[in-house]
């Protein structure tokens, strides 16, 4: 009796921790979202600016990286750029491909310190979609942002950073 009940304990241990490992992601997406842990931007894109505060600038710095292995280059137009909240701008990325394969790209923004994602509008942004590039290619990708006025004052400099990734494979299954 006594190896049944611990058989039994152990089985229902199990199935809890399968059952947390599974609840896990979507409870971690909440409490990103609740404490603005994470710097997640939004996957689509803002409405307009509204208004401009031409008596503040903030900071934003722009760093990318490439997922090990990738090769070629992937950078932005600028590293450092000063705005008005409310005020649009834009920053081409430029990525090459000096493999003669084509290539499908996917780019994961993220915001530091993450509080500030939230404030981040994003109008254009090749993050939104897979990016295919052709071999011993170069392709100029676009992102257009402004940072929305009610970014919190303490805020002055922030950095979105890219990471590239190639995810030939996982599209070459899709289709």
């Amino acid at each position: 009796m006594n190896t049944v009940k611990k058989a039994r304990r152990l089985g229902l241990v199990a199935l809890a921790m399968f059952g947390f490992g599974f609840a896990l992601v979507p409870l971690y997406d909440v409490f990103c979202d609740i404490t603005g842990l994470n710097g997640k931007t939004a996957s689509t894109a803002a409405m307009t600016a509204q208004g401009v505060d031409e008596a503040r600038l903030v900071t934003v710095e722009f760093v990318t990286y490439q997922h090990t292995g990738l090769g070629g280059e992937f950078s932005p137009s600028v590293r450092r750029l000063a705005v008005h909240p409310g005020e649009m701008h834009r920053v081409d990325f430029t990525v090459t491909n000096p493999g003669v394969d084509s290539r499908v790209l996917r780019a994961i923004p993220s915001v530091s310190p993450g509080r500030a994602a939230g404030y981040l509008r994003k109008t254009e942004c090749f993050c939104f979609e897979e990016q295919p590039l052709d071999g011993r290619a170069r392709a100029v990708m676009p992102m257009s942002f402004y940072v929305d006025e009610a970014l919190p004052a303490d805020i002055e400099v922030f950095t979105l950073s890219y990471t590239l990734y190639d995810i030939s494979e996982q599209a070459a299954g899709q289709g």
